[in-house]
């Protein structure tokens, strides 16, 4: 039996296809939602880009790392999720 072919992992990022979110839930619910999925993603491009501590993640670094990933300018709000999520993944 052949050896399986290596799996690569530095393939570019390829967003799965989006599913409509579910019907009937309060406005807030989907707004709490949204806001979390972009938290984690300017997490992960954070992470990524070598930005480790919610220390060093202040509301500047957090709004250009999401222009550099092609992300509206995260709120407040938004930003204090995004070092939530850096402080409870460690």
């Amino acid at each position: 039996m052949p050896a399986a072919a290596p799996m690569l992992i530095d393939l570019p990022y390829k967003p799965l296809a989006k599913k409509a979110l579910p019907a009937g839930r309060p406005r807030d619910w989907y707004v709490t939602h949204n806001r979390r999925l972009k938290a984690m993603r300017l997490a992960i491009a954070l992470l990524d880009s070598g930005v480790y501590l919610p220390d060093q993640a202040r509301n500047s670094t957090i709004r250009s790392a999401a222009e550099r990933v092609g992300i509206h300018p995260p709120s407040d709000i938004t930003c204090h999720m995004v070092r939530a999520l850096m402080r409870y993944s460690r």
